[in-house]
């Protein structure tokens, strides 16, 4: 019990942390503990997506709170990442948080959602849906590719 725990926390922990700028792979994470088998595969894509997800929304708390510190060097991204990550968002609006599971463009566009002041709601749903459609077709690649 209290490896699975740790197997299930785990894989939330690292995909929360590589849902922040900090680098990480849960896609390969996620794949690593389907492909060695003996994990519950809902319980896997369950706690990579939360994970994940939460990670995305402490992007949201960072940009929404500190939004007035983005010229100081620890600010979560850098002032290039932050003007195209600003255009994209602007350029395609909210319908960009779909894409906030791809990898280098994601993370930033995460935060500036807080910092243009998206609504929470808003940027939740668009970011679990696409989060959890990416893990989704993670664990059904795995499947095929073991057949």
């Amino acid at each position: 019990m209290l490896v699975a725990l740790g197997v299930y926390g785990g894989l939330f922990a690292f995909s929360f942390l590589a849902a922040t700028l900090a680098p990480g792979s849960s896609e390969a994470a996620l794949s690593g503990l389907l492909l060695v088998g003996g994990w519950d595969p809902f319980i896997l894509v369950t706690a990579a997506s939360l994970g994940n997800i939460a990670g995305s929304v402490f992007n949201w708390y960072c940009g929404r709170f500190l939004v007035h510190y983005k010229d100081r060097s620890w600010f979560p991204i850098k002032e290039r990442q932050y003007k195209k990550a600003v255009s994209w968002f602007k350029r395609y609006g909210q319908a960009s948080m779909l894409l906030a599971w791809v990898p280098i463009i994601g993370d930033p566009l995460t935060v500036i959602a807080g910092t243009l002041k998206m609504k929470f709601m808003t940027f939740f749903v668009l970011v679990a849906i696409g989060k959890i459609t990416r893990y989704i077709f993670v664990y059904y690649a795995v499947v095929w590719w073991q057949s």
